[in-house]
């Protein structure tokens, strides 16, 4: 019964996470019941759909529109889970020893806004970004609510291009994307009905709290913001008015989406980082890293959506990569994973996307390497570790073609609390390079005709040779704090209680042995050894915290 109670008090912490990543599993105060194809009310071009008397509610009203929440998640098992010790220990200590910080309430902010809808601002945020809301919060004062109000106007810029049934015709999206600027950003009383779903359709009925905060920001933080919101808007009415059912035609295409949806995104932070006086202004002569920056995130996360896009009717994978592979010229082909020749050829071709992606993680780590704000960094590094770890998930991996594939919960809070320098990004970016190369020289010794085989070497052995000094640190250290002290802590506690070796290991007689003790003290040495760790100087780096940056 010992046992038991400890299994699922790890098991509590692997899931109370959640609570803290994914912030939309809060359900919603209004529900959404099952709306009839007809009637439907249209106002200004939008439909309106009119809910059923008395049906009930289905799903969670927080869900995004299209086929989010409806195709099949991919998760490993708790026993999975539970057999990564130093995860655990992550999990537990970003939730109750080390959690990430919010600034929210510092009085910079408090003073200089709105509370009311601040609030609001702060609460929609959660309830739309997922996993990315804590990230923003932990930004220095003197960005954050920048950085939040530019993520919020482009998060209902996007619902409007996500929704695929509320418009009646795409000329309607069309004029609403390119006037979005003028209206969204200038009119204080501007809002939007009937578009969007849960949260996101909140966002859109109660715009101008976010108008509000949006103009108590610097002028040159509105500038930046309407700017890129503008450029963005363009780029997507572009891509409205294509037939992105079989994806994009090529990767030329597949490169420009991406530049609007995301690499505008990179440009528009790295302003607003400049605007702000926490990053030099010489990084703004790098735009160039900043856009592969964006595209990275976003063909990984592209790559992962394979299923929930292609459901939707609008996907991205580019022909002239798919083609290649899809029998039956349809990228639904890949959809079908009954045959064993569909298995093949969907491998070939998700390991082209895979290296395709990689191919930008040098540019990434360039423009990583140019920040010197501790905070900046973070904001900046945290997706991009996350990224690569998702691509080390994809690569090679059936279960991208039905459904979607996340990496462990457990994981994302070691990556969160490894991510605090440039070596220790560089460390991350290294193993998961490793893992993928490994990977790929097993599948050519198992006889496995890859295409992309020496393309995958050799961008994994570039990311690992670019990153090669920061990982021989880190391992170093981590067998000294994770193996050698916790068992050095473990030896002197058997000393001390009189216990020696040969009677540690007869206690394993079922009737003798105290599972929950054993347990308990292994979670003591490793969270000792971790503690040390933490105290101990790690490599020197460049990084200074926002206050001595404005200091000077």
């Amino acid at each position: 019964m010992q046992f038991y109670n400890t299994v699922l008090l790890v098991g509590w912490c692997l899931s109370s996470i959640s609570a803290m990543k994914q912030t939309t599993t809060i359900t919603s105060s209004v529900s959404k019941g099952i709306e009839k194809e007809d009637p439907t009310k249209m106002k200004n071009g939008i439909k309106t759909p009119i809910p059923a008397v008395g049906a009930k509610i289905v799903g969670d009203p927080a869900k995004k529109q299209g086929a989010y929440g409806k195709i099949k998640i991919h998760k490993e098992s708790k026993l999975s889970q539970l057999s990564r010790f130093d995860e655990i220990w992550c999990t537990f200590n970003l939730l109750y020893v080390s959690p990430l910080k919010s600034n929210m309430e510092t009085p910079e902010i408090l003073e200089n806004f709105n509370q009311e809808n601040l609030d609001f601002c702060d609460e929609i945020l959660g309830k739309v970004s997922r996993s990315f809301a804590a990230v923003i919060r932990q930004l220095p004062p003197s960005l954050l609510v920048d950085i939040m109000i530019f993520y919020l106007v482009l998060r209902a810029l996007d619902t409007i291009e996500d929704d695929m049934t509320a418009f009646d015709s795409t000329e309607t999206k069309v004029k609403l994307l390119l006037k979005f600027r003028e209206t969204a950003l200038v009119d204080p009383e501007w809002r939007m009905d009937g578009v969007g779903e849960g949260d996101e359709r909140r966002l859109l009925q109660h715009f101008p709290k976010c108008h509000s905060v949006f103009r108590s920001l610097r002028p040159e933080s509105r500038e930046i913001i309407a700017d890129i919101t503008f450029r963005m808007a363009t780029g997507m009415a572009e891509f409205v008015n294509k037939d992105l059912g079989q994806g994009t035609t090529d990767v030329k295409q597949y490169n420009r989406y991406c530049h609007f949806v995301a690499g505008l995104v990179g440009e528009g932070l790295t302003r607003l980082f400049v605007a702000s006086g926490l990053e030099d202004p010489e990084i703004v002569d790098k735009l160039f890293l900043s856009d592969q920056m964006g595209l990275f995130l976003q063909k990984n996360n592209i790559i992962r959506d394979y299923l929930e896009d292609y459901v939707d009717g609008r996907a991205f994978w580019p022909q002239s990569i798919w083609k290649k592979y899809s029998k039956n010229g349809d990228l639904g082909y890949f959809a079908n994973q009954s045959e064993e020749e569909n298995r093949k050829q969907s491998l070939k071709c998700l390991n082209e996307l895979v290296t395709d992606a990689l191919e930008l993680a040098p540019d990434c780590l360039a423009y990583l390497s140019k920040l010197r704000c501790d905070g900046v960094f973070r904001f900046c590094a945290i997706p991009q570790v996350m990224a690569i770890a998702t691509l080390d998930k994809c690569y090679n991996n059936l279960d991208v073609f039905t459904g979607v594939v996340k990496i462990r919960k457990g994981l994302s809070c070691k990556l969160l609390l490894q991510t605090n320098d440039l070596n220790g990004v560089h460390n991350t970016f290294y193993v998961f390079a490793k893992s993928i190369a490994q990977r790929a020289q097993q599948a050519k010794e198992d006889g496995i005709d890859d295409p992309s085989y020496e393309r995958t070497m050799n961008i994994c052995n570039k990311i690992c040779e670019l990153t090669d000094n920061a990982r021989k640190t880190s391992k170093n250290r981590d067998i000294l704090y994770h193996y050698i002290i916790p068992t050095v802590v473990i030896a002197l506690v058997a000393c001390l209680s009189s216990l020696g070796y040969s009677d540690l290991i007869a206690s394993f007689d079922a009737s003798q042995f105290d599972l929950q003790s054993v347990l308990t003290l292994l979670l003591a040495s490793f969270a000792f050894g971790h503690f040390l760790e933490k105290l101990s100087p790690g490599p020197s780096g460049s990084l200074k915290t926002a206050s001595d940056i404005l200091a000077k």
